[in-house]
């Protein structure tokens, strides 16, 4: 579809949380998001994406909702041949084979942003990162006050605490620093896995989107099997944040909302005695839809 001398474009970020990794669904193995023109034939900008996702993937897809549309003058608009405006949608899945046409296939998020993994400490690439946004300010003297500021503020340095929302303002001030491939850097100074265009920096939107969001929706048990245990669930969001829970602050929290309740089964858990098993209370859909309930980022 043309809209004025544009071109607009649907792209989806569909994520699974699967062994307790999160994982987003790519096509052109791995360096791109499934994606394709909004056309006359399609009903609505939703049922065309779900067509372009079905076409190249063969995943199908349930929980969606509209991401952020990408019009930026300057977006890449050579490779994407002329300017092109990119609606966004992020899909929540329980990962499945993709059979489709668009070589498919599951990835790790954090294979594109290994800075933002913090379930096991410092992320080895950290270090380097801080350096190198060092080098990058002191190369312009009447921007370097500002420049490590904002560096301080996205990376959590300096004084300033990590935020694990910010995970758009922390690409977008690599991208500026030419320290990912699709600033123009060589590919052995990238950081992460480089994505076709600027699929990456949408891919970022939608990881900042879905962290912000498992504070105040139970969207989480979009990607969680009909029944798990506790620490499945724990695990799964940890796996979203990057971060570590505390566990018994988690549980309370989880009760204190009555967001699951048991099934009456239980399974075995490596290393100890069996567990329940809980389902979501889909009898407080609405409500907790209507009302906000969050689930507790509460760090070790």
């Amino acid at each position: 579809m043309t809209i004025g001398f544009a071109h607009a474009e649907l792209i989806a970020v569909l994520v699974a949380v699967t062994g307790g990794e999160p994982r987003v669904m790519t096509i052109r193995s791995g360096d791109a998001l499934p994606s394709g023109p909004f056309e006359m034939g399609h009903r609505t900008l939703q049922s065309g994406l779900r067509e372009w996702v079905q076409e190249q993937t063969g995943h199908p897809v349930g929980y969606l909702e509209q991401l952020y549309t990408f019009a930026d003058r300057d977006r890449n608009n050579e490779i994407l041949g002329g300017r092109t405006i990119s609606i966004s949608y992020l899909g929540l899945v329980r990962e499945q084979s993709a059979p489709g046409a668009g070589l498919p296939a599951w990835h790790g998020w954090y294979s594109y942003f290994p800075w933002e993994d913090w379930r096991a400490g410092r992320p080895a690439v950290y270090d380097d990162i801080i350096s190198r946004l060092a080098f990058w300010a002191q190369q312009d003297p009447l921007r370097h006050e500002e420049r490590l500021r904002r560096a301080n503020f996205a990376f959590g340095i300096g004084g300033a605490v990590w935020n694990e929302d910010l995970v758009l303002q922390r690409y977008e001030l690599l991208y500026e620093a030419g320290l990912v491939k699709e600033a123009g850097c060589s590919p052995k100074a990238n950081l992460g896995r480089a994505m076709f265009a600027d699929h990456r920096r949408i891919l970022a939107t939608g990881m900042a989107r879905l962290r912000a969001k498992i504070k105040y929706r139970p969207v989480v048990f979009e990607l969680m099997p009909e029944s798990f245990t506790l620490l499945q669930l724990q695990r799964s969001v940890e796996a979203l944040a990057g971060l570590t829970l505390h566990k018994q602050n988690f549980r309370r929290l989880i009760e204190q909302q009555e967001l699951v309740e048991e099934t009456g089964e239980s399974m075995s858990e490596t290393g100890g005695r069996p567990a329940k098993l809980f389902r979501y209370r889909h009898a407080v859909v609405e409500e907790r839809a209507l009302a906000g309930s969050k689930l507790p980022l509460s760090r070790n």
